[in-house]
C-alpha cells in the first residue's frame, strides 16, 4: 500500500504543501500546465526555487499575484476576489481538469466554507472566502488536488500539527492563533500549540489535511522510500519546513480498509429500570453516539447488572460522557481509545420490481463483499404492498445479484 506521511511539525500552508509534492515528485511543470486549465492564469505566477531554510534543502513555491506578490497566506494586505463556493464551483466546472481533481478540490474549499460560515454566523452559499476566493489560496488548494491526483497514493497520515502562537491579522482583525477559521478546521485533529510565536498552519493548510488525511498519529508503520521538503518564507527559532514521505505499508489492518480513531466509553449499571435504560439509549444516540449496546452480565456479590457500552468519536466525547452522567446511575466511567476497520462502502439507488431501494455495498479484497438494503425502504415496501419484510428482502435480493 502507498502511503503519503506528513510531518507537520513545523505546520502546513498552502504554498508549502505544493512545494513538497514537487520534491516528492510532481513535475512543476505538469503542475502549472493543469492549473492553467483554471483560466486565471492572468490573475497569478507560479514558480519554483529550490534552497536552504535553516541548513535543510528543498522547494519554496511562490504564488505570485500579477497585483500584489504573495508571501504567506497569513498576509492581510495581498489581492482578493472574494469569490463565494459559487464562483469556485463555475470554474473548476469550466476546466479540463479530471472529475476526480475537481471532486478533491471541492472537498477542500467545503471544509474552509463551512469553518467560515461557523465564524461568521451565516450559511456557506452567503459565505465569500477572503482566504479560499483569493487567487493564490485556489491555485494552492486545487495545486493541491492536482498533486494528490498524480501521486496516487492509498492512504494519507499525519503527525499532530503544530499551529504556532502568539497573534495573527486577520480580515476582521488581530486574533489569538490559530485564527478562528483555523481553530473551526481543525476540530477533531491532533494539534500541538506555541511552538513558534508566529502562525504555523494556516486555514488552507489545515483544510488541506482535514479533507485528505485518514488517520493522524505519530508512529506511522511505513517504509520510507523518499523524503520531501517544502520551505515557508517565514523565519523561525525552528526550521521553518512542512517534511512529507513516500512509503509502503504493509499492515494488514491498512490493506484496503477503511479505519477510524474512536472511543469506547463503558459503565456498569445494576439499579436503573428497563424503561430508563430505553431513554438513556436514545439520549446517547442524539448526542452523537455511534453506537450503544446494553450486555447483562454478573456483578460481585451475584448482583445482576448491565453493561453499558458507547462508541463515539472524540468530537462528540463531552456530550456523550455528560449524558451518560446526567441520564443514568453511574458514579464513573471507562474510556480506551480504540481503532474501527470498515470496508469501502457506498449506498446506492436501485430499481426493483417492488420499487426502488437504497443499499449498502461493502468491498473487501477480493470485490463486493457484502449488502444491505435500508431498513426504512423495506418497510415502506412492505406496507405499500401487503407483503412480509422477509419476502421483500428476498425480492431485493434478485435485483441486487443481477446489478453485481
Amino acid at each position: 500500500m502507498k502511503v503519503l506521511y506528513y510531518d507537520c511539525f513545523s505546520g502546513i500552508s498552502g504554498d508549502m504543501n505544493l512545494a513538497v509534492m514537487v520534491d516528492l515528485g510532481v513535475p512543476r511543470d505538469y503542475l502549472i500546465k493543469e492549473l492553467s486549465g483554471l483560466h486565471i492564469d492572468e490573475e497569478f505566477r507560479l514558480t519554483f526555487e529550490t534552497t536552504q531554510k535553516m541548513g535543510i534543502t528543498g522547494i519554496k513555491a511562490d504564488v505570485e499575484l500579477l497585483v500584489h506578490h504573495h508571501h504567506d497566506e497569513s498576509d492581510s494586505d495581498h489581492h482578493h476576489h472574494h469569490r463565494n463556493l459559487h464562483d469556485i464551483k463555475h470554474i473548476l466546472e469550466s476546466s479540463p481538469l479530471s472529475d476526480r481533481v475537481r471532486e478533491l478540490s471541492l472537498k477542500i474549499f467545503q471544509r474552509i466554507a463551512e469553518a467560515e460560515a461557523k465564524v461568521h454566523g451565516t450559511t456557506i452559499d452567503e459565505v465569500h472566502f477572503h482566504e479560499v476566493g483569493a487567487t493564490d489560496s485556489i491555485v494552492d488548494i486545487v495545486g493541491a488536488a492536482v498533486c494528490f491526483d498524480y501521486l496516487k497514493v492509498d492512504r494519507i497520515i499525519s503527525s499532530p500539527v503544530q499551529v504556532g502562537g502568539g497573534f495573527v491579522e486577520c480580515a476582521h482583525g488581530t486574533f489569538p492563533v490559530p485564527a478562528p477559521a483555523t481553530t473551526e478546521i481543525l476540530k477533531g485533529i491532533p494539534c500541538r500549540y506555541g511552538g513558534v510565536d508566529s502562525e504555523t498552519t494556516t486555514p488552507t493548510g489545515a483544510a488541506i489535511l482535514a479533507a485528505m488525511v485518514d488517520e493522524f498519529t505519530e508512529n506511522p508503520e511505513i517504509t520510507v522510500s523518499k523524503v520531501g521538503y517544502g520551505l515557508g518564507f517565514k523565519d523561525f527559532k525552528i526550521p521553518n519546513v512542512l517534511r512529507a514521505m513516500l512509503g509502503e505499508s504493509e499492515s494488514v489492518a491498512d490493506q484496503n480498509y477503511l479505519r477510524e480513531e474512536n472511543l469506547l466509553i463503558e459503565c456498569n449499571i445494576d439499579d436503573m429500570v428497563a424503561e430508563d435504560l430505553e431513554v438513556l439509549m436514545s439520549v446517547l444516540l442524539e448526542k452523537g453516539a455511534l453506537d450503544v449496546t446494553f450486555t447483562s452480565i454478573m456483578m460481585k456479590k451475584s448482583r445482576p447488572a448491565v453493561q453499558i457500552s458507547v462508541l463515539t468519536g472524540k468530537k462528540e466525547e463531552s456530550q456523550v460522557i455528560e449524558a451518560l452522567f446526567e441520564h443514568s446511575s453511574t458514579f464513573g466511567i471507562r474510556m480506551m481509545p480504540v481503532q474501527k476497520l470498515m470496508l469501502p462502502r457506498e449506498t446506492r439507488k436501485i430499481e426493483t420490481p417492488l420499487g426502488p431501494v437504497r443499499i449498502k455495498l461493502g468491498t473487501g479484497e477480493k470485490g463486493a463483499g457484502r449488502w444491505k438494503p435500508e431498513y426504512e425502504d423495506i418497510r415502506a415496501l412492505a406496507d405499500k404492498h401487503s407483503m412480509s419484510h422477509r419476502n421483500v428482502r428476498s425480492a431485493i435480493a434478485l435485483s441486487v445479484e443481477d446489478l453485481l
